[in-house]
C-alpha cells in the first residue's frame, strides 16, 4: 500500500465517519457481559448551532467513550436536544415577524405549527455539526425533550408531585423578564455590575411645610408604588417621625412612616422608601407589617395606569422624565454615580423586574436534602472538588422554584381549570374531567374544561434527561425498565459550571426522587473558552472562531487536541490559534513517523542486538507513561494526559527511539527490531486514539488489512505492565550526554558529520556501556572511553559524570572556566528553588509521596553535580 506524503484530514475524516457508522460501531446495546459505562449529552438548544464551548465540552465526552470502549465497556454516549423553550419562542416569532404575522393575532395552535416546522427544519444542526468533529455518539438513541415520551414523562412527573403535595399555585414575587415576558426561576438572572444614577428624592412630612424625610434610590420611576418609608426603630435622626406620614413627591399620596431594624442605618441616608410591588425585600417588608401591595407596571416594563402619570411609557424612559419632574418641583436633593449589581434575563437579557403573580413552584425544601448530601459525601463527585463549596452555599440557600413560564411553546401545564373557579391537575383532559365530575359532583364536558396557559419551565424537563433517555414510563409505573436497570446511574456527565444549579443539581434531585439513586458517579465541570485578552467569545464581540471552519483548516484532531492542551478542569482555557496548529503539526508528526517506519526494508538475516537496550528502554519508557496517562484519566485530568501522551509520542517515540534505532540511510533494519516498533507504533496509537480518531484509525489499517472487528475504535486500551524506572533514569542521563554534545558542537561551530572522541570519569560505566550504540550513533562519536581527566579538553558534567572532549591545541582554559561556573551557578540556583519547596511544610505535608520522592532525587542530582562541576574547577586551577 502507497503511503502519501501528505496526511490529509478531510479526506479521513469523511472515511472513518463514514466508516464507522457504517458498522453500527458507536452504537450500544444490553449486554450483561459487560461493564455498562454511560454518558448522557448536555442536550444543546435546538436553537443552538457549533460554538468553542461546545467544542471542548464534546471532545472531553468523546475521549471518555473512546477510552472505555476500547477499556472492554460497553459504551453508550446518548446524544439529544432541548426543546429551549424561551429561545426557541423568540425565533419563531422573530421569523413569523418577518412574515408579517403577529403572534398575538394566531391561535396557539397555529403558532405551534409555526414552531414544529422551524424545529424540523433548523433543530439538528448541531448535532449533524458534532459529527464533523468525531463525535462517537449512539445517534439511533437521539432524543429530544419534546419526544412524545420525553413529554408524556414531564406530565407524570407534575402530576406525581402536585399530588405529593410538593408543586403548588401560588402568588409570589418572581423574577420577571419584559422582554420575553414570562417568569424566570432564580437561576435564569445573570448580576452584572452596571452604571447607574442614585437619585435623592424628598419626601415632605404630612402636615408640614418646610420638613422632609430624604430617601435615595436607584428607581425613581416606582415612586408611586410606595406604600411605605421605613426607618430603624434604634435611629435616634427620626425619632420625632414615628406614627407620622410622608407626602409621595408629585402624586401627592399620603404613606405611612413604619420602623423595622432591617433598615441600615449606615446606608444611603438611613431610610428606605417601601414598594411591595417592585422589590423582594420590599415585598417581605409588605407582608411583616400589612402593607398594600400597588403594581405600577405593564408586562412589557411600561407604566399603567396605577402609576397615575407618564401612563404607557417604557420603564427606562420613565426615569429619566420623573427624574426631571422632581428636579423642577424642588424635590430632588442631589443625584449621584452609583454603581450596582442588576438582573439580566439569561435569554434575553433584559434587566430583570421583580413582580408579584401568580405563577406555579415546585417546593425544595425537604426534595433537595439527599442531592444535598449525595455531593458533599462525595458520593457523587465533583471535577475539580473546588465547586462542591459553590453547590453547597445554593443547596442551603435553595428558594422555591418557579417551574411557569407565560409560553406556548413548551409542556403545558396539566391544571383545568373548572366553572366553580376551581382546577384539578391530571395527565389528560380526559382523566381531569372524570376527577371533576367525581369530585364536585357535577356532569360537565370536556368543554367545560379550561387548561392553564402556561407551559412548564425547559429544566423541568431536561431534569430528567439521565432517567428519561432510558425509560419514559417508570415516573408513573414506579418500574424501571431493563434499559434503565442497565445504563442508570450513568458515569460521567461533562458540563459546564454555570449550569451547576440550572441543570446538575436538579438532575440529582430528580434521580434520587425517582429512582432513590445518584444519576451519574462524576461531574467534570469544563472551564470557559475565553479569547488570548481573558474575554469569554460571544458572537457580539466576534472573539470566536467557526469551529467548523476550524476543523476545515486544521483537521478535526488537531482542533481537538488544541482544545485539550491547556484546558485543566474547572479552570477557563484560554484560547489561541496557535494552540490547533499545534495540534495539527502533531498530526503530521505522526504521520512522518509512520511513513518512517513503514519506508524501511527488511533484512530477516540482520541480527538486532545493538538495538535491545534501546527497545528494553522505550519498552519501560512507555509502560511508565501509560502508567501516568492512566492515572490523570482515573483523577480526571484530561488535558494531563493528553500532555503525558504527547510528550511519550513526540520526545520519546519519534525524537528518541526512532533516531535510535533507525538504519543507516540505504540501509535495511533487522526484522525483530522492525516488529518491536511496528508493536510499539500501535501501542502509540491506541493511547492516541480517544484524542485523535480519525489519523489513528487511519494509521492502524495502513499499517495491517484489518476487518471491522479488528478496528482501532474497538482494539483492547493497552495493558498496564510494570516498569523499570532505573532503565529510564539511565536512558535519561545518556539523552543529557548527546544533548550536551549537540550543544558544545553547535557553540563551537563543528559540523555534526565530525565525529568526535568521548571519555567520561563514569561513576557507573557499565551505564554508558550498554547504551554505547546509542551514544556513538546520537551523539556520533569516533570512540567512547573512560577516564579521570583528559588533557586539553571542553568538559561538562552530567549528574556527577565529568565528560570530556579534546580539543587539541584550540582549548580556551578561561572560557571553559566561564562556561562551568556559569552552569555551576545555574545548578546552585536550582538546587536553592528545590531546597525551599523542601523546606515549606504545607507542601511536604499535602504533595503525594512520589512528589516528594521527585523532589528529593532533584536534590540529590543537583547536589552531586555542584559537587562534579567544583571539581572539574579545581583541576582547570
Amino acid at each position: 500500500m502507497s503511503i502519501a506524503s501528505k496526511y490529509e484530514p478531510a479526506a479521513a475524516e469523511a472515511k472513518w465517519y463514514a466508516y464507522w457508522m457504517e458498522h453500527k460501531l458507536f452504537s450500544s446495546h444490553i449486554d450483561h457481559s459487560k461493564e455498562p459505562y454511560t454518558i448522557v449529552i448536555p442536550p444543546p438548544n435546538v436553537t443552538g448551532v457549533l460554538h468553542m464551548g461546545h467544542m471542548l465540552n464534546n471532545t472531553i465526552q468523546d475521549v471518555l467513550i473512546r477510552r472505555a470502549r476500547m477499556q472492554g465497556k460497553n459504551a453508550c454516549w446518548v446524544p439529544g436536544t432541548d426543546h429551549a423553550s424561551i429561545a426557541t419562542e423568540t425565533k419563531v416569532v422573530q421569523l413569523l415577524k418577518e412574515k408579517g404575522i403577529e403572534k398575538k393575532d394566531i391561535s396557539r395552535e397555529e403558532f405551534l405549527k409555526h414552531a414544529w416546522e422551524w424545529k424540523e427544519k433548523y433543530g439538528g444542526i448541531i448535532l449533524e455539526q458534532l459529527k464533523k468533529l468525531g463525535a462517537s455518539c449512539d445517534w439511533d438513541r437521539t432524543a429530544f425533550t419534546m419526544d412524545p415520551g420525553l413529554s408524556d414523562a414531564v406530565i407524570s412527573v407534575f402530576v406525581d408531585l402536585y399530588k405529593k403535595g410538593k408543586i403548588y399555585r401560588g402568588i409570589r414575587m418572581v423574577n420577571w423578564d419584559p422582554k420575553g415576558q414570562t417568569a424566570l426561576s432564580d437561576d435564569e438572572v445573570i448580576m452584572k455590575e452596571i452604571s447607574s444614577k442614585l437619585y435623592y428624592i424628598k419626601y415632605q412630612i404630612e402636615g408640614t411645610t418646610d420638613e422632609f424625610l430624604t430617601i435615595a434610590t436607584t428607581r425613581p420611576e416606582t415612586i408611586m408604588a410606595d406604600v411605605a418609608i421605613c426607618i430603624n426603630p434604634n435611629d435616634p435622626r427620626f425619632t420625632h417621625l414615628k406614627g407620622k406620614k410622608a407626602i409621595i413627591p408629585l402624586i401627592n399620596r399620603a404613606i405611612p412612616i413604619i420602623e423595622d431594624d432591617y433598615v441600615d442605618m449606615e446606608f444611603g441616608t438611613g431610610c428606605l422608601k417601601v414598594t411591595p410591588a417592585h422589590d423582594i425585600n420590599d415585598y417581605e417588608l409588605g407582608i411583616k407589617h400589612k402593607l398594600e401591595v400597588i403594581d405600577i407596571l405593564n408586562d412589557n416594563g411600561t407604566l399603567n395606569e396605577k402609576a397615575q402619570i407618564l401612563v404607557g411609557e417604557d420603564r427606562f424612559i420613565a426615569r429619566k422624565k420623573i427624574g426631571k419632574l422632581l428636579d423642577e418641583a424642588g424635590q430632588l436633593e442631589k443625584i449621584e454615580d452609583y454603581k450596582s449589581n442588576v438582573g439580566h434575563s439569561e435569554r434575553s437579557d433584559a434587566v430583570i423586574e421583580p413582580k408579584l403573580s401568580l405563577q406555579w413552584f415546585l417546593k425544595m425544601d425537604e426534595i433537595t436534602k439527599p442531592a444535598f448530601t449525595s455531593v458533599m459525601d462525595d458520593v457523587i463527585q465533583l471535577h475539580p472538588p473546588k465547586f462542591k463549596n459553590m453547590y453547597r452555599v445554593w443547596m442551603e440557600n435553595v428558594r422555591d422554584w418557579c417551574i411557569s413560564r407565560q409560553l406556548w411553546w413548551g409542556h403545558r401545564i396539566p391544571a383545568f381549570y373548572l366553572p366553580n373557579g376551581e382546577f384539578v391537575v391530571a395527565k389528560t383532559a380526559e382523566e381531569a374531567l372524570e376527577q371533576a365530575n367525581s369530585q364536585y359532583g357535577k356532569s360537565w364536558t370536556l368543554a367545560d374544561l379550561k387548561q392553564d396557559e402556561d407551559v412548564l419551565d425547559t429544566w423541568f424537563s431536561s431534569w430528567l434527561w439521565p432517567i428519561s433517555v432510558f425509560d419514559t414510563e417508570v415516573f408513573s409505573t414506579g418500574k424501571p425498565n431493563e434499559e434503565l436497570k442497565y445504563y442508570y446511574p450513568t458515569n460521567d456527565l461533562v458540563t459546564a459550571p454555570e449550569i451547576l444549579f440550572f441543570w446538575v443539581a436538579r438532575m440529582i434531585i430528580a434521580g434520587y426522587e425517582y429512582t432513590g439513586e445518584k444519576p451519574f458517579r462524576n461531574v467534570y465541570l469544563t472551564g470557559i473558552v475565553r479569547d488570548k485578552l481573558g474575554r469569554k467569545m460571544s458572537k457580539s464581540l466576534g472573539n470566536s472562531p467557526d469551529p467548523l471552519d476550524l476543523i476545515a483548516q486544521f483537521g478535526a484532531d488537531g482542533v481537538r487536541t488544541g482544545m485539550l492542551f491547556s484546558s485543566p478542569a474547572g479552570n477557563d482555557l484560554p484560547f489561541d490559534e496557535k494552540l490547533v496548529e499545534q495540534g495539527r503539526n502533531f498530526a503530521n508528526k505522526i504521520w512522518n513517523a509512520f511513513r518512517l517506519v513503514k519506508g524501511w526494508e527488511i533484512d530477516p538475516n540482520l541480527d538486532g542486538t545493538a538495538n535491545a537496550a534501546s527497545l528494553e528502554w522505550f519498552e519501560n519508557r512507555f509502560n511508565q507513561g501509560l502508567a501516568e496517562i492512566n492515572e490523570h484519566f482515573e483523577k480526571f485530568r484530561i488535558s494531563d494526559a493528553l500532555m503525558s501522551t504527547y510528550k511519550l509520542v513526540w520526545d520519546d517515540f519519534c525524537s528518541w527511539y526512532l533516531e535510535m534505532i533507525k538504519p543507516a540511510y540505504q540501509h535495511p533494519i533487522d526484522q525483530a527490531t522492525y516488529d518491536k516498533t511496528i508493536e510499539f507504533f500501535e501501542g502509540i496509537l491506541k493511547l492516541l486514539h480517544p484524542f485523535m480518531p480519525f489519523i489513528t484509525e487511519e494509521i492502524w489499517h495502513q499499517i495491517n488489512e484489518r476487518t471491522v472487528e479488528e478496528s482501532l475504535i474497538l482494539a483492547a486500551w493497552p495493558e498496564a505492565n510494570s516498569f523499570d524506572p532505573k532503565i529510564i533514569e539511565e536512558a535519561a542521563q545518556v539523552f543529557e550526554v548527546v544533548s550536551q554534545v549537540r550543544n558544545l558542537r553547535a557553540s563551537k561551530g563543528m559540523s555534526p558529520k565530525e565525529a568526535l572522541d568521548l571519555s567520561i570519569n563514569a561513576k557507573n560505566p557499565e551505564l554508558y556501556s550498554r547504551f554505547a550504540a546509542v551514544l556513538t550513533k546520537l551523539a556520533n562519536l569516533s570512540s567512547l572511553n573512560f577516564a579521570e581527566k583528559v588533557d586539553n579538553a571542553m568538559s561538562f558534567v552530567v549528574k556527577s559524570d565529568e565528560c570530556f572532549i579534546p580539543m587539541g591545541d584550540s582549548i580556551n582554559v578561561e572560557e571553559e572556566k566561564a562556561n562551568l561556573k556559569k552552569e555551576l551557578e545555574y545548578t546552585q540556583g536550582f538546587l536553592a528553588s528545590v531546597m525551599k519547596k523542601l523546606s515549606n511544610e504545607r507542601f511536604v505535608e499535602g504533595a503525594p509521596a512520589q512528589v516528594i520522592e521527585m523532589e528529593r532525587k532533584k536534590q540529590a542530582d543537583a547536589e552531586a553535580k555542584i559537587k562534579a562541576l567544583e571539581e572539574s574547577l579545581a583541576k582547570l586551577g
